[in-house]
């Protein structure tokens, strides 16, 4: 997922999977605010079968999914993605990956040490690396490599496009140490992250010029330094190929070759059984099969209980039958077609579960979280009132439980925005903001001025319209309706209600049937489920003007009203230069015409023609002000693999609901959802997440800061898409960053994270769970957790790999 409007050269990029004014609180102390503390939290430890080398076969190829090829192999440019991370992950030096515990740990395949030797006058780190490492060329890393890449991403050329420079624009010179294999980095200004610089490293040769960092390392990496080199780039197959490196020095890779698939989400059940990829994230859905193919292993060839042809009765059988042997010949022939496609994907459906007896689910916690993102900038949100009530109207523990618990992963609600639980500094930061307390979220909106009855009250020094002001009369508006005949009130309602009925009455037969499918409870949750397989999609909760009711279309996104105007990175300036508006479905006071409305009917369904409205939402217990309806737009992803995000949406909206929050709620296409509403501010609500991170004041600063005017008029945001921040919040940051003693560093950002709770601009709601598909003849592969892969050690075991389907890939 791409960041856009994440201004170059002024971050390191944090990535989504993938996946955005400024409000300054007056806060208590917070110290100490935390409800947890680290030495208590616990993260999921990785699923990976793990096996000893000398366990693990030699050869073979392993296929693993990735979303996409990859835009680019530059990891510093604005569209590297998860696959740019997953492959240069074995073909470049990563100095100080992740453990499994979320720290970054020296990596003696290419250090022998790096520490600072020096505080005074200047911060210097020494660097002395493995004598034995070289470029996939022949030539020893050394000092050279280094410098190129701080001068590329030092931020002082801007013929380099890169993303981000944090930490290097820090470094004041590099030098050679006593010998070639030891450099020397001298820093301007002290830098508590120096561990997070040089990884991935690039080769002079790719970094040393603007032509080569720009374009030649988009495409392939001809010099690498890992287990593996890149042997070749197929864009009709979608597939990028490894092969063993022969000048590696650290362990021999158990693997001949590794070949990068690019497979859709929604494809990749398919692609595992029919044996086109060995390891792929999967959604929960994809899992389930899993699970059933092994539960089913014993059916013995009896048919199964799920999939197509299993919710057919005996009774719709028989009259299937009955039809497709019948008199009636044209009956029969749809009889018999229809027979024959159920017949064709039960066969189909049955030879998958059985391919897929194969693999195993490997289940952690991803590193990286899930947050509810409020908008900040303008509207109701923008009043840290009603965020801190939106945020205490939420059950977190509800929700981590809604997507965790059926996968039998820890169901906790994260407690911080700057570390993950297990990993060191972590500790639940929410008592700064409080807990989920329905009352105190009334109380914090009725402070801010939302009334049961501000929906129905004019704006203040504004005469409520009527036909009697227009002809001038000056008789005030509770005059007028003390005099106004309540017959001929029913008469126009009912009026009103027969066009309306008229005007449907013209509709498709297919549109009234799904109308009348819709006179339940039930039947409006089903037709909820049916529109979120859609592209796009709208429908309010705490109103009822849904897609084919009373409301009106909602607006394409892309049209000229509210300007959101972002500092553009390099590369993206033409896109975020654009003026974005937001999609406009409430009237030019904020609400639904209520007033066109009479009670009855069933609140919160699609109603058929003919049926009574339902009563105005302020009658119902939806707060207002000043004649508007407090409705907040809630956007959401519509793609296939984002179904447990929109059931954490539909909670997310109830939970609202009842403290008289309406959500408007929009379902867009995955590939714009970010673009197009996250990064450009076309949003109240949202849900995405960040991953997570060994270097907090440096990665999270961008995230967190607080936005800034530019000079052109534009919003300088870098990656804090809530818009929400406060000087105090940069200056904690900025502190964290400077600070070279661990355990004060971690205490500044302890402070940090309870300033953001406080701000109550993003909330933190439960760490990712990571589903991963693998054959079960893998060893050292899976569900990494925090720790980067050891992609040199991955492989079949030996045991089961002879005469396996692997040995007919070599």
């Amino acid at each position: 997922m791409s960041h856009v409007g994440v201004p170059r050269g002024t971050v390191r990029k944090r990535r989504s999977l993938a996946l955005l004014t400024t409000g300054v609180l007056a806060i208590p102390v917070l110290a100490g605010c935390g409800s947890g503390s680290e030495e208590t939290s616990r993260g999921a430890p990785q699923d990976i079968a793990p096996a000893a080398r000398e366990m693990v076969t030699d050869g073979a190829t392993v296929n693993w999914a990735v979303d996409a090829l990859p835009a680019t192999f530059n990891a510093f440019q604005a569209d590297a993605d998860s696959a740019t991370t997953r492959i240069t992950g074995a073909l470049l030096p990563a100095l100080f990956p992740m453990d499994a515990s979320g720290q970054p740990k020296l990596n003696p395949d290419y250090l022998e040490s790096a520490k600072v030797i020096e505080r005074e006058p200047r911060q210097v780190v020494l660097y002395k690396l493995n004598q034995q490492a070289v470029w996939s060329d022949g030539r020893e890393i050394g000092a050279p490599d280094f410098v190129a890449q701080w001068r590329a991403l030092r931020g002082k050329d801007s013929a380099f496009w890169t993303a981000r420079n944090s930490g290097y624009e820090r470094i004041e010179k590099i030098e050679r140490g006593a010998d070639d294999l030891q450099v020397r980095v001298t820093f301007s200004k002290p830098y508590a992250d120096w561990r997070s610089l040089f990884s991935p490293l690039y080769p002079k040769e790719i970094t040393g010029s603007p032509d080569a960092f720009n374009d030649g390392a988009r495409t392939t990496l001809k010099n690498t330094a890992g287990p593996f080199v890149l042997r070749g780039v197929s864009k009709s197959k979608g597939a990028v190929t490894l092969a063993r490196n022969p000048r590696w020095w650290g362990d021999r890779a158990k693997l001949d070759t590794l070949v990068f698939r690019a497979v859709a989400a929604e494809d990749r059940t398919r692609a595992l059984a029919d044996g086109t990829v060995d390891v792929a994230d999967i959604d929960a859905a994809t899992a389930d099969r899993i699970t059933l193919a092994h539960r089913d292993r014993g059916s013995n060839g009896r048919p199964l209980a799920h999939g197509p042809g299993s919710e057919i009765t005996p009774a719709s059988a028989l009259r299937s039958w009955a039809l497709a042997h019948g008199s009636d010949e044209k009956a029969a022939k749809i009889a018999q077609a229809a027979r024959d496609k159920n017949r064709k994907a039960v066969v189909a459906y049955t030879a998958e579960q059985k391919a897929l007896r194969d693999f195993a689910v490997r289940k952690s916690l991803e590193p990286a979280y899930t947050q509810l993102a409020l908008n900040g900038e303008s509207g109701p949100l923008a009043d840290d009132r009603v965020r801190r009530a939106v945020a205490r109207a939420l059950d977190r523990q509800e929700l981590a439980q809604t997507v965790l618990g059926p996968l039998g992963l820890p169901a906790k609600p994260l407690g911080s925005h700057l570390a993950l639980a297990g990993q060191p500094g972590y500790q639940d930061g929410s008592g700064a903001l409080g807990d989920q307390d329905t009352k105190e979220a009334q109380a914090l909106l009725a402070d801010a001025g939302w009334t049961r009855g501000g929906a129905a009250q004019p704006l203040k020094d504004t005469k409520a319209g009527s036909e009697a002001e227009k002809k001038g009369e000056k008789e005030d508006k509770g005059d007028k309706e003390d005099k106004e005949d309540k017959g001929e009130k029913a008469e126009k309602v009912d009026k009103e209600a027969k066009e309306a009925e008229e005007e449907k009455a013209g509709k498709k037969a297919e549109e009234d049937s799904e109308d009348s499918a819709a006179e339940s409870e039930k039947a409006d949750q089903a037709a909820e489920d049916s529109a979120a397989s859609r592209d796009e999609g709208l429908y309010i909760v705490g109103q009822d003007n849904k897609p084919g009711a009373h409301a009106p279309a909602p607006a394409a996104p892309g049209g000229v009203s509210a300007v959101h105007i972002l500092a553009p990175a390099r590369t993206a300036a033409a896109q975020s230069a654009a003026l974005l508006r937001q999609a406009g479905v409430l009237g030019e006071d904020g609400a639904v015409a209520a007033q066109d409305k009479q009670p009855g009917g069933a609140a919160g369904a699609y109603a058929p023609a003919g049926t009574a409205a339902p009563a105005p939402a302020a009658a119902k217990g939806q707060l207002g002000k000043d004649g508007k309806t407090l409705t907040l737009r809630f956007v959401l992803p519509s793609g296939p693999g984002s179904q447990s995000l929109r059931s954490v949406g539909d909670k997310i909206a109830v939970m609202l609901e009842k403290i008289g929050i309406g959500t408007e709620i929009t379902k867009v296409p995955d590939e714009s959802y970010f673009k197009d509403h996250i990064a450009s501010g076309e949003y109240d609500l949202a849900l995405y997440s960040w991953p997570a991170t060994a270097y907090p004041a440096t990665d999270g600063r961008p995230i967190y800061a607080k936005p800034e005017p530019a000079t052109d008029g534009s919003l300088l945001v870098e990656q804090n898409y809530t818009r929400v921040g406060t000087d105090h919040i940069d200056q904690l940051f900025d502190r964290a960053a400077a600070e070279l003693d661990e355990k004060a560093a971690r205490e500044l950002m302890k402070q940090a994270d309870a300033r953001i709770w406080a701000a109550a601009g993003s909330i933190p709601l439960f760490q990712r769970p990571q589903l991963v598909a693998v054959d079960k003849k893998l060893a050292n592969v899976g569900a990494f957790g925090f720790a980067a892969p050891r992609y040199q050690d991955i492989g079949f075991k030996k045991r089961q790999a002879a005469g396996s389907p692997a040995d007919r890939k070599k």
